[in-house]
């Protein structure tokens, strides 16, 4: 009787040739279809009505989304900072033009990802695609919390939760200066009040300790007892 044909052994790729895929990685670095810009503040990164054909990601700086209305009114819907997209709507199908101005409020470096090579990676890397969404919902709960707090609250409430969400960036210790470039037209804009009135409750909250400012706009934790106050 013939001796079975011994079939070959299959050669396995040592995994230390295998490339593991890191979404932080991939957003730290320029490759195919994604590239590394510098904006310097005040420069346009992408304008409203502009086609929506990539999405970025802020590396380093901050950045500040607004819109114009047909009356030619500006407002400022967000102010984002490392770790936030930018012109994400553009990976909906149905979104070919910028629906916001994104203009650097100080140095930026954005990762610029091209549309199709987002939704490939989306597609392919579930790691990517699982960050992606987390911080989708995360963008969706902040904007939910936005609207709530312009039906419900005072504006010295508003300006005093808008200063602690500037202050938290990057850090969930302590908080962090707030960039002297926000100014108070801007924060009176963001919480839909005017800058007279911005101007009088920053007053207050200094005088009350809440925040210190010279050239730099410091705030404090205790600034958190406006927000929780009946």
């Amino acid at each position: 009787m013939p001796s079975p044909r011994r079939l070959p052994k299959r050669q396995l790729r040592p995994l230390s040739q295998i490339k593991l895929f890191h979404p932080r990685e991939f957003l730290a670095n320029a490759g195919i279809g994604r590239t590394i810009q510098h904006y310097a503040r005040k420069q346009a990164i992408f304008s409203q009505g502009k086609p929506a054909d990539s999405v970025y990601y802020i590396q380093e700086g901050r950045v500040r989304l607004s819109v114009v209305s047909k009356q030619g009114k500006e407002a400022t819907i967000a102010l984002l900072g490392p770790g936030d997209f930018l012109g994400e709507g553009c990976i909906a199908s149905d979104q070919s033009v910028r629906m916001a101005t994104a203009t650097a409020i100080t140095d930026c470096a954005v990762l610029k990802i091209e549309k199709r090579e987002m939704l490939s990676t989306l597609h392919e890397e579930h790691k990517f695609s699982d960050l992606f969404v987390a911080y989708l919902v995360q963008r969706h709960n902040h904007t939910q919390a936005d609207l709530v707090d312009q039906l419900f609250n005072s504006s010295e409430k508003r300006l005093a939760r808008a200063l602690l969400l500037l202050a938290s960036f990057g850090k969930k210790d302590r908080p962090e200066e707030v960039i002297p470039d926000v100014s108070q037209e801007t924060l009176a804009e963001m919480i839909g009040t005017t800058r007279s009135r911005v101007n009088f409750f920053m007053n207050k909250f200094r005088k009350l300790g809440f925040i210190d400012y010279n050239d730099r706009l410091r705030v404090h934790n205790s600034l958190l007892s406006v927000v929780l106050h009946e």
